[in-house]
């Protein structure tokens, strides 16, 4: 397991969304520190060709934004996307100003947004939560709403081709209420880890926060919640981490834990089939600390961009503090089982040498590797390379 590829110039992003279709991964909105996210204006979507390394901004991140548009998002943080077929949902999240409860779908062939009409028991509007999807269905989990200004409770499903939300009565003890966790499904059980809850005593939250680094997981035949034993090296309580699952597996990484004022960048795999947990330690140079960034997994390799981090400073008297952050526009590349050819590219790269003799396209797959993006304009007729 090697990290394989590290390359500026993408977009600078925090508390974005992202999914995979095909060899290209859309990622949605989120936030730039300094940025004025009080009025409305339309959500931009950015593609990464994973071939090329390159990134390009989709045009419909240029439309006009008319307020209470029902069709077209408007640009929040704090919100998730799943793919189903070539589409992709997006819901949840917030601006400065508001939640919203409108699911949108983007569809990846005819380049355009859409607002499906929902029915069912749709529930409120909220950011920091979770959603996966199994089969045709999404589940979303918990999250923040405005309105009852409170964890959000319970689980959500909505069914993709009929397009009815549900609430899930499930059985069993629950997991404390929470958001920015994450949430997986393996064999058709929704894994949770991790996140941000608070005490809850007599009706009324309690002062700080609480990072619970208990594994959860719901299984989505039976509705029942279940806290399985698990073993090995477990990581610690941690909210704004991302997680990626590879066959049986599901590997989180970096986060945040403000008890402890601390960042991360460690990398931990869980073995559903043995319920263990061990710590990762990948040759190559990692990404630094940092939360709030996406990772995604295609075939082999995982695909990680964005976050934000404590900005470098003199001492480490005001490490962790929220004032002090550098947003990223980076990509990371681990790959678990590179080829000879890459591992030669890598070498390459680490010892400077010259590559001048190389065939044409392995110099050309040389300089996708270590030369920063320009983001250019994607035209919806052009492949996102």
């Amino acid at each position: 397991m090697l990290w394989v590829v590290q390359v500026e110039g993408g977009p600078k992003r925090v508390n974005h969304a992202a999914v995979s279709i095909d060899n290209k991964i859309y990622t949605f909105g989120g936030y730039c520190t300094g940025e004025d996210l009080r009025e409305y204006s339309s959500i931009d979507v950015h593609i990464l060709n994973t071939k090329t390394f390159r990134w390009t901004k989709h045009p419909v991140s240029d439309l006009p934004y008319f307020e209470n548009d029902d069709i077209l998002p408007f640009k929040r943080y704090g919100h998730t996307t799943v793919p189903y077929g070539d589409k992709i949902y997006l819901w949840g999240g917030r601006n400065d100003r508001v939640t919203c409860s409108v699911l949108f779908c983007f569809d990846t062939v005819w380049h355009s947004w859409t607002a499906p009409n929902c029915t069912g028991d749709i529930p409120l509007a909220r950011d920091g939560h979770s959603a996966c999807i199994c089969d045709n269905k999404m589940y979303i989990f918990g999250g923040f709403e405005d309105e009852s200004d409170s964890f959000a409770k319970g689980v959500y499903m909505l069914n993709l081709d009929k397009m009815r939300w549900q609430y899930i009565h499930t059985i069993g003890p629950e997991p404390q209420l929470r958001d920015f966790h994450t949430a997986v499904c393996i064999d058709h059980k929704m894994y949770l880890f991790g996140g941000r809850s608070s005490e809850f005593e007599s009706g009324v939250y309690l002062p700080g926060e609480k990072y619970c680094p208990k594994l959860w997981y719901l299984d989505l035949v039976t509705y029942k919640w279940h806290k399985p034993e698990v073993y090995g090296d477990r990581p610690i309580g941690r909210r704004s981490h991302s997680a990626f699952v590879r066959g049986k597996k599901m590997y989180i990484f970096g986060g945040y834990n403000a008890i402890k004022s601390q960042h991360y960048n460690d990398m931990y795999e869980f073995d559903t089939t043995t319920n263990y947990w061990t710590k990762i330690n990948a040759l190559g140079d990692p990404p630094c600390e940092r939360r709030r960034q996406a990772s995604l997994i295609i075939d082999d390799r995982v695909y990680l961009f964005g976050g934000t981090s404590p900005f470098p400073l003199l001492n480490d008297e005001s490490r962790g503090n929220d004032d002090k952050l550098i947003d990223h526009s980076d990509m990371y590349v681990l790959d678990f089982v590179p080829t000879l050819k890459t591992l030669c590219l890598v070498a390459t790269r680490k010892y400077s040498l010259n590559i001048s003799s190389l065939p044409c396209n392995i110099r050309s797959e040389y300089k996708n590797m270590t030369t920063p993006n320009q983001i250019t304009v994607n035209r919806p007729w052009n492949s996102a390379g």
